[in-house]
């Protein structure tokens, strides 16, 4: 399967496109992106913008706050919003992230990662516990989804 670099857009199986990135490639003055998803207080972005505070090679400081942001950044992605999501290298935080995104997009949560490591990075996802917090993360948006389908019976 051919890797894909960023730049280079991701198209996820649902057809939701996102953009990764690392603080390298940072283009200040892009007029693609409407939105930025980025785990890495470096950035500074001045456009549209959330950072999820995320340690290099750990996880999250706020998991619950994450998946808030994860979710609304793929919904922006889902609605045709022009998002970027990216890190310090694009690799394992970046990788982590795009892993999530895959399980929302229909990319069962236990594939999710050699998915990401197919279609964008043999890299993404640095470690086992990034890779085992996709397997959180697919859980939480799971009780989450199961929370509120009770709410509405």
């Amino acid at each position: 399967m051919k890797v894909v670099k960023f730049p280079d857009l991701i198209t996820f199986p649902d057809g939701t496109k996102v953009r990764p990135a690392s603080l390298s490639d940072r283009l200040k003055d892009d007029q693609w992106r409407q939105f930025g998803l980025y785990l890495d207080e470096k950035w500074h972005p001045s456009w549209p913008s959330e950072i999820i505070p995320w340690e290099d090679f750990g996880l999250p400081k706020s998991s619950t706050q994450a998946v808030d942001q994860i979710l609304a950044a793929f919904r922006r992605a889902k609605a045709g919003q022009h998002v970027e999501v990216g890190c310090w290298g694009g690799h394992g935080r970046t990788g982590t992230v795009l892993a999530c995104m895959a399980i929302l997009a229909g990319v069962p949560a236990k594939d999710a990662v050699a998915w990401v490591r197919g279609n964008y990075d043999t890299e993404a996802v640095e470690g086992r516990k990034q890779e085992e917090w996709v397997l959180w993360f697919a859980d939480e948006v799971k009780r989450r989804l199961d929370l509120a389908e009770e709410k509405h019976r």
